[in-house]
């Protein structure tokens, strides 16, 4: 199964970067992954909040093809532990998913129709994090997951 980060939004700052290369590299001998920045037009800019996540939303079902496998991570969402993390990635290469993609929505969340399309709606946290960060936090419990996975001693229970 295909991992894919999708993040609407800037350009990584150079630390955050940095830490979502390292945990590719540690991804590597298991999966393949990788991370997507989906930046609307700067002609489509705007203040206006439900035009800027609509104008995402029409970016994001682009991209979206029917093989894809959407998690939509959202505060809202169900709270899981890095086990229960590691067993929704079981269960999907289980069910064959090609194409998982882990969407971290815009700065003011997706629209209902990005959420129904969802097939799932994760929360890393209580806490609400700049989307820079949950970038690497998704990398890193993507390769915790893994190793659960696969038996290896990082992830200590």
């Amino acid at each position: 199964m295909h991992i894919e980060i999708w993040s609407v939004g800037k350009e990584n700052e150079s630390f955050i970067e940095e830490g979502i290369r390292y945990y590719f590299q540690k991804i590597k001998p298991y999966n393949t992954i990788e991370l997507v920045l989906l930046q609307t037009p700067k002609k489509m800019a705007t203040t206006d909040v439900e035009r800027t996540k609509l104008q995402e939303e029409e970016l994001l079902l682009k991209k979206l093809s029917p093989h894809h496998y959407l998690v939509l991570l959202d505060e809202r969402g169900k709270l899981l532990s890095s086990v229960q993390w590691s067993q929704q990635f079981q269960q999907c290469m289980n069910q064959g998913v090609k194409t998982m993609v882990l969407l971290i929505g815009g700065a003011f969340g997706v629209t209902d129709n990005i959420r129904r399309r969802a097939n799932q709606c994760w929360s890393l946290s209580n806490l609400v994090f700049p989307h820079q960060l949950v970038r690497l936090i998704a990398t890193e419990q993507t390769y915790r997951a893994l190793s659960i996975l696969n038996n290896s001693p990082y992830h200590h229970v």
